[in-house]
């Protein structure tokens, strides 16, 4: 993980609370009071609330990533409400779905980013033989993450003003609890019981699957 000053570290971190909490509506000199630091500091270690939001978001890829390592079976979805279980992770899950909520080219840039870091973690799943090859991965990947994140979404009782990252843990643990047993068959029992609709889609586009499999 990159390391940053002291200082810097301290508005990184008050900034993913915030911003979970209050939204992208938070302001940098609410941020700052958080920090306890000024408002030009902010700006001194991170040139714009632009590149702060930025830094935001390497940071969370950054967690996903190295907390991912166990997880090759695993959307962004479960991953945040499996992160979220633990309360320090609480904030940057916040601040995930915050942005999501807030969409714009800087959320779909970040729903990019999940996209291609599932892509390798379901790469290594297929080398560890527990994933099944793809004949679209990055295809299979967004749909992972947009049905994950998605989800989330509709269901996060955060569709207000103000996010309770206290209530956060124990209300994802409790979304987990209602969604894994379905989730499970999902992705492990086929849902068609035989291959025909797959079979007359890839009969009828043979040209696209050729370009998909030789990306």
């Amino acid at each position: 993980m990159e390391t940053l000053s002291q200082a810097a570290e301290r508005i990184l971190q008050a900034a993913l609370r915030r911003i979970a909490v209050d939204g992208l509506s938070a302001t940098l000199r609410t941020i700052a009071e958080d920090a306890g630091v000024s408002a030009g500091l902010i700006i001194h270690h991170f040139g714009s609330r632009q590149k702060l939001l930025e830094a935001c978001d390497a940071r969370v890829l950054q967690v996903t990533l190295e907390e991912k390592t166990e997880l090759l079976t695993g959307d962004a979805g479960t991953l945040l409400t499996q992160l979220a279980q633990t309360e320090e992770y609480a904030p940057l899950v916040g601040y995930v779905l915050r942005r999501l909520q807030a969409g714009g080219p800087l959320a779909q840039r970040l729903v990019d980013d999940f996209v291609e870091h599932t892509v390798r973690y379901l790469e290594q799943g297929e080398r560890a033989g527990v994933i099944s090859p793809s004949r679209d991965p990055r295809g299979r990947a967004r749909v992972l993450i947009e049905m994950g994140l998605g989800a989330l979404l509709l269901q996060l009782p955060a569709q207000r003003d103000h996010l309770d990252l206290d209530e956060l843990p124990r209300w994802l643990r409790e979304y987990t609890e209602r969604i894994i047993l379905p989730m499970l068959e999902l992705y492990s029992v086929p849902l068609l019981t035989d291959t025909s609709m797959l079979d007359a889609y890839l009969a009828g586009h043979a040209d696209a699957t050729d370009s998909a499999d030789e990306t």
